[in-house]
């Protein structure tokens, strides 16, 4: 009788033993080395050195935030065909258009220029051109701008400096680009858009961004392995923790009617707690938390003058971008501004070199 209990006993343990589902292992993201080709001495950096880590969501959130940077990977961005609404004046070796879009159904304006004469093999490469921020309801196509287009365009890109919604003639609301996803879906179906349009080389897409632009242009090459190299003068790369702490603007920044009242600080403190409170929400809408996973090399402009972009977020993002294995240069100009005007030539040849050693 103790015999046979024994064995049951036995054979209960074995089938509970069984049905146990193994525990999965995790698989880290692949890293790609690259040497980074020029360094800042070190005591030219006010920040400590240190490698960005992304903390997972924590379970009570089971659908990523819409500004996360997961939810934004998990969106449709199929742009469309760029329709032509009409020609402008001509550049010195290029053509100017005006034409839209489109984004989430939205009409997007922008301006696009296209070298003259035969396209190379493969097509031209193209760089998506993302401004910085501008009152929306003064904002013109047409007005902002110039001299950054037109040193690219002569260089031999088709260049698509994009309005983003609410901006001029673009439909939709100008919601921000901090707190709303609506002008970083708009860069990314402006990506979309330009690899469609004849004698566009796909697989040569670049992005300069300026300031709120350079914002945009950092989140899109995390989100996107569409965009080849990055360039970003005085940008707003920082975390959302320094933006939140660290972020005061000193010059002569107006916001315009539309972006005021309730900003993203407040609300996302009301919802989700301080970064000390929710580590991994700020960390999930960083793009610093992702820089193991950036498209392309970066270059990175900025002037030690700045009164609305603090040098520290430039310096900070070579510093992450270095450790995480990625190309990043940084350039800073002594006593220039956010524009980069006293070295405004300087600056751009830079640009276009390191556009031109990725894209040509």
């Amino acid at each position: 009788m103790v015999k046979r209990l024994y064995l049951f006993s036995m054979i209960l343990l074995l089938i509970a033993c069984s049905t146990q589902s193994p525990q999965p292992t995790a698989t880290p993201l692949a890293n790609t080395e690259v040497a980074a080709t020029q360094t800042i001495p070190p005591s030219q950096t006010s920040l400590p050195t240190a490698t960005a880590t992304f903390t997972p969501l924590p379970t009570a959130t089971p659908v990523p935030y819409p500004m996360s940077i997961i939810a934004m990977r998990n969106g449709d961005y199929p742009g469309s065909q760029i329709t032509i609404v009409k020609e402008l004046d001509r550049g010195l070796n290029y053509r100017r258009y005006y034409s839209y879009y489109l984004s989430e159904g939205l009409k997007i304006y922008a301006l696009l220029t296209i070298p003259s004469g035969e396209p190379p093999e493969g097509g031209w490469p193209a760089i998506v051109f993302n401004h910085g921020y501008i009152p929306p309801d003064v904002y013109r196509t047409t007005e902002r701008y110039i001299a950054y287009v037109d040193e690219i365009a002569k260089s031999g890109y088709v260049v698509f400096r994009i309005d983003y919604r609410g901006h001029d003639a673009s439909e939709g609301e100008p919601t921000g680009a901090y707190g709303d996803p609506g002008y970083q879906i708009d860069v990314l179906n402006a990506v979309a858009s330009i690899k469609q349009l004849p004698d566009v080389n796909p697989d040569k897409i670049g992005m300069w961004g300026h300031s709120m632009g350079g914002y945009l242009t950092l989140r899109a090459m995390v989100i996107s392995q569409d965009v080849k190299v990055g360039v970003i003068w005085a940008g707003v790369v920082a975390s959302y923790q320094d933006l939140l702490y660290n972020w005061r603007r000193t010059g002569s920044f107006t916001p315009s009617p539309s972006s005021r009242g309730v900003g993203w600080r407040t609300r996302w403190i009301e919802e989700f707690g301080t970064p000390e409170q929710n580590p991994a929400f700020w960390d999930s809408v960083s793009a610093t938390s992702y820089l193991n996973d950036l498209s392309g090399p970066l270059e990175l402009h900025h002037g030690t003058a700045d009164e609305d972009v603090p040098l520290d977020f430039s310096i900070r993002l070579a510093e992450q971008a270095r450790n995480a294995g990625q190309v990043a240069d940084l350039y800073i100009y002594e006593g220039d501004n956010h524009n980069i005007s006293a070295n405004f030539s300087i600056a751009m040849e830079r640009t276009i070199k390191f556009f031109d050693s990725y894209l040509k």
